[in-house]
């Protein structure tokens, strides 16, 4: 007779307890909490699927390896490999080379390996996801090594894999400790626009394993700018014995899908790609990112390395050309060239932020060019040989310039109709009489915290400011033969550069003048913007190196004139 009360009373209580719940939550919902703190005490987080851990593979990956893929635009899927033992995927060539993606439904294409994540050191594949596999949910792809592998309907249908991250939406894809302990998380989507960053408290750093909320820490990013977020490490005492995974969350929405890594500091790896690690601090280093440029490669380096550049770092942005081997050629050469591997579209700025802050320790300045720049001095015309004192000179400067600028001068066609095979130094002489944006040579230990940048130039500390070089120049080699040149149709390297068959922002000073929105030839292509016969580069380098300086030919003569 009294457990009949009691059981009421209860079941009141439980009613009384749920409805108090719901109002709290709708009370949320109406009015949601600014203060992060207060709002992670009283809303328990939901969370998507962030980590992607089934995998089944070949006979060279044994099942249950670890996999990850995002899909990018053009149907393109990243896919990144790590063993259970924590291991990367093969390292033979011969099996890398013979590797296939197999997608939901046994749909299969071939994989190719585009090299170590720099921090992680998961091995990146990428390949093209079949039409077939399109009709189906976006599961990540099973990749299999061996050569003799039967790919079958079977293959690609049973068991379940992770579904794959949409790069076109928020996707936070890389993360690195820095100097002090400090990471940065790379995100795309969280600040869209160009110069409007999302307030640092609003975003908060989550450090967390496995595939739910085992939330291990949660804390207040210190800056946000671009697609770079500052974020203090977890404590010293958290266990790293399992791998930990680092996220963001906006106040007031879902935490990020992420695919990228918490990976306390340790000592780089060296590879067959890259060489030997860095060792000591070097003054000058030369950071650029590439896709397919491979040719340009041994100039450019060989011409820097003789007027003062120690150290060139080059961030693969996904490359299907030689460049391995033209690395591997110079280092033999004894160049100091090393590539990260860096397969993340339309990120330029976040990868100049990650050269700025990861190599800080190796090197004092580093000027950010690409391959077809040239830094030059008018002052250098009559020199006789080239020395490493051309670019020093140009860091002698007050203590407080953290930066400095050089204008671009823009080549043309120069009527040149394939790429010349002397180089481009040799091959493009005419160039636009004015003078146009500008790039720099950055004193790493000036940098702001924010890695702010605009490509050609760095937000700088306080304190520090930035001047003009009156005596150095940069040769953009921009406008070149019309088969070259449209390559930039395909996609821009910039964060917040519209790609060119995009009918938007038509008077941005990015656009080439005169061109439309497909990669067509105009009539007078090799005649356009040639204002000024310019040929002072391509005299002293003839004196200094001989024709033919940046392919193999010119290799002898090069290393007899200099101490490489």
């Amino acid at each position: 007779m009294q457990s009949r009360p009691r059981h009421a009373a209860g079941a009141a209580l439980s009613v009384t307890t749920l409805l108090l719940f719901i109002c709290i939550q709708a009370g949320l919902v109406a009015f949601p909490l600014r203060n992060t703190r207060s709002r992670a005490l009283l809303v328990p987080p939901r969370w998507p699927p962030l980590g992607l851990r089934a995998v089944r593979a070949g006979t060279a990956t044994p099942a249950g390896a670890g996999t990850e893929a995002v899909l990018l635009p053009g149907w393109e899927a990243i896919v990144l490999l790590r063993r259970p033992d924590g291991t990367s995927a093969p390292g033979d060539e011969n099996v890398q080379s013979n590797a296939t993606c197999v997608f939901r439904g046994g749909a299969s294409s071939p994989a190719r390996a585009l090299g170590p994540l720099p921090a992680s050191g998961r091995d990146a594949y990428t390949c093209i996801m079949p039409e077939p596999a399109r009709t189906h949910r976006h599961d990540a792809p099973l990749v299999l090594f061996s050569a003799s592998t039967v790919i079958n309907a079977g293959d690609g249908a049973s068991g379940r894999s992770p579904e794959m991250l949409k790069w076109s939406n928020r996707v936070v894809y890389e993360s690195v400790v820095i100097d002090g302990g400090d990471v940065l998380v790379f995100a795309k989507g969280v600040n869209r626009r160009k110069k409007v960053n999302r307030p640092a408290a609003d975003i908060r750093c989550v450090y967390y394993r496995g595939d739910a909320g085992n939330v291990v820490a949660s804390l207040p990013a210190t800056t946000s700018a671009q697609q770079v977020f500052r974020c203090p490490p977890p404590l010293a005492t958290t266990p790293v014995d399992r791998e930990l995974r680092v996220t963001l969350a906006v106040v007031g929405e879902e935490p990020i899908p992420s695919l990228a890594t918490y990976d306390p500091p340790r000592r780089p790896q060296s590879s067959p790609a890259t060489g030997p690690t860095p060792s000591g601090k070097r003054l000058i280093c030369a950071c650029t990112m590439v896709r397919d440029v491979a040719k340009f490669m041994r100039e450019w380096v060989v011409y820097h390395a003789a007027v003062g550049v120690d150290r060139f770092y080059v961030y693969d942005n996904g490359s299907e050309d030689d460049l391995a081997d033209q690395v591997l050629h110079l280092t033999s050469d004894g160049f100091e060239v090393f590539t990260m591997t860096w397969p993340w579209p339309k990120t330029l700025e976040a990868a100049l932020s990650h050269a700025a802050a990861v190599h800080r320790d190796s090197c004092e300045w580093m000027v950010f060019i690409d391959v077809d720049e040239f830094i030059f001095s008018p002052h250098w015309a009559h020199s006789e040989n080239p020395t490493k004192s051309m670019l020093h000179l140009v860091t002698t400067v007050a203590k407080d310039v953290g930066q400095v600028s050089m204008w671009c001068a823009d080549f043309g066609p120069s009527d040149q109709t394939t790429h010349p095979k002397e180089g481009v130094v040799q091959g493009y002489t005419c160039r636009r009489q004015t003078m146009e944006r500008h790039k720099s040579l950055v004193l790493l230990d000036a940098v702001d915290q924010s890695m702010t940048n605009s490509v050609h130039y760095f937000k700088l500390q306080p304190g520090f400011r930035g001047e003009w070089s009156t005596r150095v120049r940069v040769n953009h080699y921009k406008y070149q033969a019309w088969d070259e040149f449209k390559v930039k149709f395909r996609r821009r390297a910039s964060t917040y550069t519209v790609d060119w068959t995009e009918k938007v922002k038509l008077r941005s000073n990015d656009r080439t003048p005169g061109l439309g929105f497909e990669a067509v030839e105009p009539a007078d292509w090799p005649h356009r913007f040639c204002e000024v016969n310019d040929t002072l580069l391509h005299d002293v380098t003839r004196r200094w190196f001989g024709l033919g300086f940046g392919n193999k030919l010119g290799r002898r003569r090069i290393i007899g004139t200099y101490n490489v």
